[in-house]
């Protein structure tokens, strides 16, 4: 290990640890920040931004790069951060700091305006700030992508997904935006020939339902030593490895909207605080990109926690936590509402089976945007017309449309197609788990997660970013990606195992 290397350790570190502190702050901005905070905050965030980014943008950080691989056999870890700093350094190098500032600030203005314009259902109002985000993304992927030598699109995807390309993803989300309208009609169609779950009489007060979260994170594994949970309008996981912060939203109606969310943010929690301690602050040792970050929500929530060994296991929690008994509270029933199929407005509240048209739209919408082939002003027409054709249902209003998402309002562009591409990555990874694991069934249904959990650190968390993404699900799984097995998993799942 040269000199020239240890260097380069010592300033990612630095550089991670900034990053780190913009993360808290972000945190705080969305659960615990008053609105009259805004302004500073976005102040400090773009000052912690331009640090970090003058830190990679030095001149002497394209030095130490070049010197670090030379002459010297680093091992298999060393040699994969040499490839990860290489890689956040082309990114980096790509914009002038004045740029980064500017997305900062308007982002974070964007991001406030969203949080008022949405429950007001005012769009117009919004309108200004996601036009000047949109701006400042065009001009960032055009960067990025005369550096990466790739388009735009897939210069702002590759933020997310380290090597993801829309020629990659086109075919996989053609070849299911084919599949799925007759697969929910026939999911629909299934589910109509059987007795209609029963209904769970509320209200939920928000105090229990918050405890049942709480019990239920532990079980899975979640260590409060190193991490909260809290609220906020977007549910979300933030922070870093060693403190973790989980956000929820809570609907007194429907405690199932709710617990379902926690457990889907435990996933990427689990992800976090799996991450090599060893490589801690170093980009080999920070998560593989947002498709594998995605699969460990998505695992959790949709593969292990709407699956019948899991609500066997909860049944009688729930009872327990809200007083209640009877037929609507068996496992069996719990599970007919836990995979009830049904045409929605709201991505995030979507079932497993119409969760990737919502996902595949924004995917059209955001790229339609960055190529100026559609303009904000015809965004939410061009929302509705695309949740007509995809999933046979229109927004009443934009509050339920293209204002329900805080992403692209917080500048996040090339993001939606992970979370598709995480949900196959997902049941490949839970197939792969249930096949080197034929316990599983029984340990989930007395709830014991230990073994899953197990499981993952060896063959995910614990390998962070050594591998590409390819060869990570390879080694895990025994082959690259395969779409045919989230579309198996659905037709078991909805069809056949009813």
């Amino acid at each position: 290990m040269t000199a020239a290397y240890r260097e380069l350790e010592a300033r990612f570190a630095r550089h991670a640890a900034i990053g780190e502190a913009a993360s808290m702050l972000h945190w705080d901005m969305s659960a615990m920040m008053p609105t009259g905070g805004s302004g500073a905050r976005a102040e400090q965030l773009a000052a912690l931004k331009r640090v970090c980014h003058d830190i990679l943008t030095a001149p002497e950080t394209a030095d130490l790069i070049a010197a670090a691989g030379e002459g010297t056999a680093l091992d298999a870890w060393q040699a994969a951060n040499l490839r990860e700093m290489r890689r956040a350094w082309v990114h980096a190098t790509a914009l002038d700091g004045a740029l980064v500032e500017a997305m900062v600030r308007t982002c974070a203005a964007s991001e406030m305006a969203w949080r008022a314009a949405r429950p007001a259902n005012d769009f117009a109002a919004v309108k200004p700030h996601l036009e000047a985000v949109l701006r400042l993304v065009r001009e960032v992927g055009q960067a990025k992508g005369e550096r990466l030598g790739c388009l735009p699109y897939d210069a702002l995807l590759d933020e997310y997904e380290p090597g993801g390309r829309a020629a990659r993803i086109d075919p996989v989300f053609d070849d299911l935006a084919a599949f799925l309208p007759g697969f929910i009609a026939r999911a629909l169609e299934s589910q109509a020939a059987r007795p209609a779950p029963l209904p769970l009489d509320g209200p939920f007060p928000v105090a229990t339902q918050r405890e049942l979260a709480l019990r239920l994170m532990r079980a899975l594994g979640f260590d409060f030593d190193h991490g909260r949970l809290d609220t906020s309008l977007h549910p979300f996981c933030g922070g870093v490895p060693d403190d973790v912060r989980i956000t929820t939203r809570y609907d007194e109606a429907d405690f199932s909207r709710t617990l379902m969310g926690v457990l889907h943010e435990t996933g990427h929690a689990l992800y976090e605080r799996g991450l090599p301690v060893a490589w801690r602050r170093q980009p080999v040792g920070s998560a593989r990109g947002m498709s594998v970050h995605e699969s460990q929500s998505l695992l959790v929530e949709m593969q292990v926690c709407r699956g019948r060994p899991f609500l066997e296991f909860a049944a009688p929690l729930f009872r327990a936590a809200f007083g209640q008994d009877g037929p609507a509270w068996s496992a069996e029933n719990l599970h007919r509402r836990a995979i009830r199929v049904a045409r929605s407005f709201i991505r995030v509240d979507a079932d497993e089976a119409t969760y990737p048209a919502h996902v595949i739209l924004r995917y059209r919408l955001e790229r339609a945007l960055i190529a100026g082939d559609l303009t904000v002003a015809d965004l939410p027409g061009a929302w509705n017309d695309g949740m007509k054709t995809l999933l046979g249902v229109a927004p009443p209003d934009d509050r339920r449309g293209c204002l329900q998402d805080i992403h692209w309002y917080d500048g996040a562009w090339g993001y939606f197609p992970t979370y598709t591409m995480g949900a196959m990555t997902a049941a490949q990874l839970f197939d792969a788990a249930a096949r080197a694991l034929p316990e599983l069934p029984a340990a989930i249904r007395r709830g014991d997660f230990a073994p899953l959990l197990g499981w993952l650190r060896r063959e995910v968390h614990g390998r962070a970013s050594l591998l590409e993404t390819d060869d990570l699900l390879t080694v895990a799984t025994g082959r690259p990606l395969d779409p045919g097995v989230f579309k198996a998993h659905l037709e078991r799942r909805y069809i056949s195992d009813i």
